[in-house]
């Protein structure tokens, strides 16, 4: 992968990919992240995943007025 960063690193609601597969990262909860797929099937990565942000939550994206 090209320009990676640990999971943990990555702002709440960004969309990330790993190994060609995007998911929308919602939160670290643990050793463990709450991540879900587009048709809204739940993964839960280890934090310490090696990730490509495709877009960054800092771009005003977050859910539900929540920062």
């Amino acid at each position: 992968m090209s320009n990676t960063v640990k999971l943990w690193e990555v702002p709440r609601y960004s969309r990330v990919r790993i190994d060609g597969v995007e998911f929308e990262f919602d939160h670290i909860d643990g050793m463990y992240s709450y991540c879900t797929l587009d048709d809204g099937t739940v993964c839960h990565l280890a934090c310490w995943s090696d990730v490509e942000v495709v877009r960054s939550g800092r771009d005003g994206t977050a859910k539900n007025g929540e920062d």
